[in-house]
């Protein structure tokens, strides 16, 4: 800031996140600053003072400052020219109220001086932060045509920091559903994960399930077990994961998991471990022990069981008989079969029988909690006469 304030003299300020945070008195992760500098400005400034400037965002007016390790996002402010749902064109300005019309909420248009001062450019901004509001700049259903994003905003928005959906706000968003088809598959599930990470989103899930927007995005989705779910973490000490929550509110069915996996788009590991949880071989591990356990823990692994138990807890089983598989699931390490395919072999077996063999003596060292050695193993995996 001090080189943007060397080069311009009031020209810039802090604004979204960082504001709103700092007003709310929660902790502060990202820092944006708006400018009346244009970018290539900024970066001679940035470069003049001996910031490192990178160019991340140059076409839209944004330039990443990186100081002391920290990014900092500059960007100049603008006005939109031409939006399709998806992307603004847009124009640089030295007008602060063009700048925050354009944004999405009100507690997000909250601009801060160098000093700190607060400079509340859309009336009852400064208000809706301090209560945790999320209301629409201007006309809703106008934001929501800017940018099919905002759709899912509204709703992280509220799940981190909202005191009651604002009506109005949740109407546009049921009306505009639609528009959500015009988004890629990639920057809906990051937007849904960010949702899914807050404290007890459950409350904005509902919303949004009751609105339309959550089948608009995931058909076969319901967000009523998302409680339960939250209330299991919170027992069993787990901190959110929004992997887990996306579960709860999806059938254990492979064809409706693969189904959100695709339509999300999920990462390979993503889409592994929500086939996992869904795997028909996977029973209710509740009150499992034991051989029995180590057996599940073996055949699926720690992170499925841990899976499973939590949703099974969400769907009302019994805490007691849960948290030791939720114990013995974070202390297990998955043992190796102490004989392989050598071995098979000289023993004297061949081709597709090589594999029964193995799978013969690997099923009997399983169902003796893997006691079974080296030596015992190999007496048993000796080729009938």
């Amino acid at each position: 800031m001090a080189a943007l304030e060397a080069a311009r003299p009031g020209g810039s300020r802090f604004v979204g996140g960082c504001v709103r945070n700092e007003i709310r008195g929660v902790p502060i992760d990202d820092v944006d600053i708006a400018t009346q500098i244009i970018p290539q400005g900024v970066i001679a400034a940035l470069e003049s003072a001996g910031v490192r400037a990178l160019p991340t965002g140059i076409d839209h007016g944004t330039i990443t400052a990186v100081a002391d390790g920290r990014p900092y996002e500059i960007t100049t402010l603008r006005r939109d020219v031409e939006t399709d749902g998806r992307r603004a064109v847009v124009a640089f300005t030295e007008d602060w109220a063009e700048d925050a019309a354009r944004r999405d909420f009100r507690l997000n248009a909250i601009y801060a001086a160098a000093d700190g001062t607060i400079e509340e450019i859309i009336p009852g901004s400064v208000e809706d932060a301090v209560a945790g509001r999320v209301i629409f700049i201007g006309d809703a259903d106008e934001r929501l045509r800017e940018d099919y994003l905002r759709i899912l905003r509204f709703f992280r928005f509220n799940a981190w920091y909202g005191a009651g959906v604002d009506e109005a706000g949740l109407v546009a968003c049921a009306r505009q559903k639609d528009g959500l088809a015009k988004i890629a598959a990639e920057r809906i599930w990051k937007e849904l994960k960010r949702l899914l990470a807050a404290p007890d989103p459950s409350s904005a899930a509902l919303a949004m399930d009751e609105s339309g927007v959550l089948s608009a995005i995931l058909p076969s989705a319901q967000a009523a077990p998302l409680s339960g779910l939250v209330a299991a973490e919170q027992g069993a000490g787990l901190s959110p994961e929004p992997m887990r929550r996306l579960m709860a509110m999806l059938p254990r069915r492979l064809r409706e998991v693969e189904a959100a996996s695709a339509a999300l788009r999920l990462s390979n590991a993503e889409r592994d471990r929500l086939a996992a949880w869904a795997d028909p071989a996977l029973g209710h591990v509740a009150g499992l022990s034991g051989a029995a356990l180590s057996e599940v823990l073996y055949r699926h692994g720690a992170e499925a069981v841990r899976d499973r138990a939590m949703i099974d807890a969400a769907m009302g089983a019994d805490p007691a008989g849960l948290r030791p598989v939720l114990a013995a699931a974070a202390e297990w390490t998955r043992p190796v079969l102490p004989v392989g395919g050598n071995d098979a072999l000289a023993a004297g077996f061949t081709g597709p029988d090589i594999g029964a063999a193995l799978e013969a003596v690997e099923a009997d060292w399983i169902a003796s909690d893997f006691t079974l050695t080296r030596e015992q193993l190999l007496r048993r995996l000796k080729r009938p006469d």
